[in-house]
């Protein structure tokens, strides 16, 4: 246990529990003491401008980095006190990071369903049918059933957000991790995937999930909270109908902002 933090107990009911967490490396704090808890009927985004810590503080909850200081636990298990490869697996991540590993000649099919050996890459694995069927059912659900035979590297930036949904989607998580899932998308693909992602928040069998931002606009409906961030500190968390508030935001980001919500979609402009 480090000694620049106390000891903290586990929540049991929690998914992710963070308490006092930082990272450094070298001079810079990435993030410097987080305390946020994720329970598993709730649906969380983050928000915030670009170097305010949010792909940092989802590589944590993703048990792909450790904590230079503060406690860490995902899915019940202390990170720094367990096994991280046998964590991953229970863990369904989209990122750009991952995308980039992600061979460029490798089938898509492959790519999704390779998430059930938590591999990049698809080698000697074996698969069965069912997997197989699993796969393409999932690019089907988030829109992308024609994409199964073609290559990771033939599709555009928004084709491969949506492989990469349902790739973490695969192994049935319990945790969503989702870092920018509408970037690079026209407003068709933007709103289509969207509307999709609202249905995954509406089922109640559906894991928790953190949805990464930097657009209020790209937040699905049905999502419960919000944390918001800026250099590396909280600057607000809780029901996002409290923090997504003129205020909050305009401390985030720097500038006066006019908020406001219709049809359970949330919209933020310069006043």
């Amino acid at each position: 246990m480090r000694n620049d933090v106390p000891v903290v107990e586990a929540n049991p009911d929690a998914v992710l529990q963070f308490a006092g967490v930082g990272v450094r490396r070298g001079t810079k704090a990435l993030l410097t003491d987080i305390d946020w808890t994720v329970e598993e009927d709730e649906r969380w985004a983050v928000l915030g401008p670009n170097g305010a810590g949010k792909t940092t503080l989802l590589q944590i909850a993703a048990a792909r980095m450790h904590p230079s200081t503060g406690e860490a636990w995902v899915l019940g298990e202390q990170l720094g006190a367990v096994d991280v490869f046998e964590l991953r697996p229970r863990i369904g991540l989209a990122s750009a990071a991952l995308a980039d590993r992600i061979p460029m000649n490798e089938r898509v099919l492959d790519v999704v369903v390779s998430a059930g050996y938590s591999v990049i890459g698809r080698w000697r694995e074996a698969y069965g049918r069912a997997d197989v069927r699993r796969a393409a059912a999932l690019l089907a659900r988030v829109g992308a059933a024609e994409l199964g035979e073609r290559t990771f590297g033939t599709l555009s930036q928004g084709e491969r957000a949506r492989v990469q949904v349902a790739r973490a989607l695969m192994t049935d998580p319990e945790l969503l991790l989702l870092d920018e899932p509408a970037a690079g998308m026209d407003l068709g693909g933007r709103e289509d995937l969207l509307r999709r992602l609202a249905t995954f928040a509406d089922d109640p069998d559906a894991p928790a999930s953190v949805l990464v931002t930097h657009h209020v606009e790209e937040l699905p409906p049905g999502i419960t909270h919000v944390l918001l961030l800026r250099e590396a500190r909280i600057v607000a968390a809780g029901l996002a109908a409290d923090v997504l508030t003129a205020g909050p935001l305009s401390e985030t980001f720097g500038l006066a902002l006019d908020v406001e919500r219709r049809a359970g979609r949330w919209y933020a402009r310069a006043v």
